[in-house]
């Protein structure tokens, strides 16, 4: 769209309308009239047109037919009524139909050019979105922030359309699901992806330095002679702060910020004048923030000035389609530190493809990151997963048994089932033998005390403690 110009379709049978939008629109749009209202759906299959602009008095079944048809197959092209008086309603009732603006009639030059690049800038935006929403699809992503589920689909329609504006935008989900990914994702493909970003754990600010830490300290405000010092969000100027956790602001901190989105200006701590703030604000948590707001522990004055733009980020067990494009992408960056190459074997990527992911994204990355660690082959195979996932293996082998699923309960042709306590003796041994014999390092990547992992080998026997 950057540099070519736009396709405007004129519906209008006055010749002095038509000079005066020719003139108006020659700069940016490439203008084909049409004297009569049933020229319009020809015209569009002969070729595509960013806007159309309609004299609604041309529309004798009224205009929200028309308008309906064009929308619905052509929806990237917008529609702009021009009504006089004795056709306003036909100019509401083609809004209602899809319609993005009205003109009235009779207009001047400059209500006409107003209109124009309104509708300039509308679709620019548009277009933008859809480019950073095809950028999100083809990069599978930005960091963690990988998927092709639908949940995940629906983050980045709104992702791309949010990245552009400088509104306050509210991040939710539960731990784990990615929710500083979306942060940066929103950051560094919009317009400022150039200045900071920084992220705030609002849980770790200390009480009694919140204030301070987040807004600064004025000159001597502490005390005689006590130095001036600048806070985050000045800090961030024009780039963005994320304030995660939202909901751990103490009720102090929690009015100065809203005096900040409200006044776009930031009081350091015993300052009368602030100190503009042109930077962005991104909130997230991973508890329910409305039930925060309800039993008074967050104001809900803020929460409705932060929840502007609201993404919710859907957990794992939600989108388990996502599971091997995940696992792939962080199996491709824990080789890329190091010089050796591996791949799943069908039965681990199906095991993690099945398992539920209560820790969500990072849970996954930490099980990928385990798996390779201890393999010493190009294979990474079920064996290697972490202790919950070899928990939930053997439950899965054990309501095979139960079931009678031959697939699940029989190895390579036979119909050995292995109990769980031979699994946990595979698991931990194996680990050791990987490792060399190094006992903690093994009790550290199983997850599990050294105690427990002497006490297991114990129980395994003499010999099993020099396996």
């Amino acid at each position: 769209m950057h540099g070519a110009k736009l396709r405007l379709l004129l519906v209008e049978a006055d010749a002095e309308v038509c000079r005066c939008v020719r003139k108006s629109a020659a700069s940016t749009f490439e203008v084909v009239e049409a004297a009569t209202a049933a020229k319009v759906p020809s015209l569009l299959s002969h070729g595509e047109f960013d806007l159309i602009l309609l004299d609604a008095g041309l529309l004798r079944g009224g205009a929200s037919t028309l308008v309906n048809e064009v929308t619905v197959s052509h929806p990237r092209t917008d529609i702009v009524v021009m009504t006089g008086f004795a056709t306003a309603s036909a100019a509401m009732e083609a809004m209602r139909a899809g319609a993005v603006d009205y003109l009235t009639k009779p207009f001047n030059e400059g209500d006409l050019r107003k209109t124009l690049r309104q509708a300039t800038e509308r679709l620019q935006r548009n277009s933008d979105s859809r480019r950073l929403r095809d950028r999100l699809r083809t990069d599978k992503g930005m960091g963690s922030l990988i998927g092709t589920s639908p949940g995940m689909q629906h983050v980045y329609r709104i992702l791309s359309k949010v990245a552009l504006s400088n509104h306050p935008a509210l991040i939710l989900g539960e731990s784990g699901t990615g929710k500083e990914a979306v942060a940066k994702a929103i950051h560094f493909m919009g317009p400022n992806s150039g200045k900071p970003f920084l992220v705030v754990d609002c849980a770790a600010l200390p009480a009694d330095r919140a204030e301070g830490e987040l807004f600064g300290i004025a000159h001597g405000a502490l005390g005689r002679g006590a130095r001036a010092r600048k806070g985050i969000m000045t800090a961030v100027s024009e780039g963005t702060i994320v304030l995660d956790e939202i909901g751990k602001l103490i009720p102090a901190v929690q009015s100065k910020l809203l005096r900040v989105l409200q006044e776009r200006r930031v009081y350091p701590v015993g300052a009368a004048e602030g100190i503009p703030f042109q930077g962005r604000v991104l909130a997230s948590s991973s508890s329910n923030l409305m039930l925060v707001v309800e039993q008074g522990q967050f104001r809900k004055d803020l929460y409705f000035r932060l929840n502007v733009v609201k993404l919710t980020i859907p957990p794992l067990r939600e989108r388990l389609e996502d599971v091997p494009m995940l696992a792939q992408h962080f199996l491709e960056n824990v080789q890329g530190m190091r010089d050796r190459r591996c791949s799943f074997s069908d039965e681990s990527l199906r095991l993690l493809c099945d398992y539920s992911w209560p820790g969500n994204v990072r849970e996954l990355r930490a099980a990928v990151e385990r798996m390779f660690s201890i393999s010493s082959g190009p294979v990474l195979h079920a064996i290697d997963l972490p202790t919950q996932l070899q928990d939930f293996r053997a439950h899965v082998e054990a309501d095979a048994v139960a079931t009678g699923d031959e697939e699940l309960c029989t190895a390579e042709g036979g119909a050995k089932v292995i109990s769980i306590f031979e699994l946990e003796k595979e698991a931990i041994l194996g680990t050791i033998q990987r490792l060399n014999g190094d006992k903690l390092l093994a009790a550290k990547l199983l997850g599990i005390g050294k105690t427990t992992l002497y006490r297991k080998l114990k129980e395994y026997g003499e010999e099993a403690e020099t396996h």
